[in-house]
């Protein structure tokens, strides 16, 4: 199977074509043709010599996803689901913010964290997915915009779709490397957010990478506890491995962190909760922001959305204390909107179809 050519830094590109007795001057034409012009065929690529064409398609293929489902929220918010060449499955998500275009990328095919409230965990992980599969996300979003001719691009990257972005390090480093390259779609450092659910090692990992990237991580309770009654990662990393690890990343970068907080009725909600977090934070207040995210129901899960009086009170509690926070905005409430969501009803339905056919049979 050909790999996908997204899945080339600049560099490797580079490397590669002279390795393979190209001139240099030859990827930066590639790479403008792939990230500027955005051509889909490797024939498109019209000041490129015929043999580097022929070359560039016996190794690499440019598509490698196919869109399978489209929904579009009245928000605007758009969630695609993927189908890959192997015939597994993945999610994609646009959202509209008054500062421009997010997507949301997946990093894995399911996921092995075992968050107990999430969708995206209710399906194991079965592979990592490629550098290229990761950027070609982005790509296949940016050509759902082109097609609008609205002259729109996608400005910001958060890696917090299906999967954990650290478990499949190597890869992550590389699309990041791609997507914020000048010369190809040029994202800023600063409008790319890597969220993770607390892998300690890869933590000081990144903070020694030297990128700008926005590091956000899932707390989701203050005590370790209701941590790992909620996130079973946690038991790996509790909160002894993982605070150290953030106050590393923070005297190394001396970037915010932004603390994912989801906001379970009766479980994590309560003012107490707040205070807890109030004084796991304090230390590091000064460069700590928390997200407080209202959750969206899934099926077949026990957890249900918080009271909006709990909210309030979850919020003014921290930010009495000094902590900066806020409640996330929702996109796509009339799609499905919870991470994972769409993926696990279409795998279920192929499940049920293949069920029946065989029952037919």
């Amino acid at each position: 199977m050909k790999q996908s050519i997204y899945g080339l830094t600049f560099d490797q590109l580079t490397d590669w074509l002279i390795d393979h007795g190209e001139k240099k001057f030859r990827s930066k034409q590639v790479w403008d043709w792939l990230y500027q012009k955005r051509v889909t065929d490797f024939t498109q690529m019209k000041n490129v010599n015929q043999s580097c064409i022929d070359l560039l398609d016996r190794h690499f293929t440019i598509e490698t996803l196919t869109e399978e489902i489209k929904q579009e929220s009245k928000d605007g918010t758009v969630k695609f689901l993927f189908k890959l060449d192997d015939g597994n499955v993945i999610e994609t998500v646009l959202m509209r913010f008054n500062y421009g275009l997010s997507v949301c990328v997946t990093t894995q095919v399911g996921c092995n964290i075992g968050c107990s409230f999430c969708a995206s965990g209710i399906l194991r992980k079965n592979r990592d997915l490629s550098s290229g599969e990761i950027v070609e996300q982005i790509m296949q979003v940016q050509h759902h915009l082109d097609a609008q001719g609205q002259d729109e691009r996608v400005s910001h990257i958060v890696v917090m779709g299906i999967g954990e972005p650290f478990d499949n390090y190597d890869n992550l480093i590389d699309f990041l490397r791609v997507v914020n390259d000048q010369k190809g779609l040029s994202i800023g450092a600063r409008h790319i957010t890597v969220s993770t659910s607390g892998i300690a090692p890869k933590m000081y990992e990144f903070a020694d990478e030297g990128i700008q990237i926005n590091l956000a991580l899932s707390i989701h309770a203050p005590n370790n506890e209701l941590r790992t009654k909620i996130m079973k990662i946690n038991r790996a990393y509790p909160l002894e491995k993982l605070m150290p690890a953030i106050d590393y990343y923070l005297e190394k970068t001396n970037r915010r962190i932004t603390f994912e907080y989801i906001l379970l009725k009766d479980v994590n909600d309560h003012k107490k909760e707040a205070e807890q977090l109030a004084d796991l934070l304090n230390d590091k207040r000064h460069l700590s922001y928390v997200n407080l995210i209202p959750y969206n129901p899934v099926a077949d899960n026990p957890y249900e959305r918080s009271e909006k009086e709990a909210i309030l009170t979850f919020y003014q509690t921290l930010m009495d204390r000094g902590i900066k926070c806020g409640v996330r905005t929702e996109h796509g409430t009339d799609i499905d909107a919870a991470c994972g969501q769409l993926r696990s009803k279409q795998i279920e339905k192929e499940k049920a179809r293949k069920k029946k056919k065989v029952q037919a049979n």
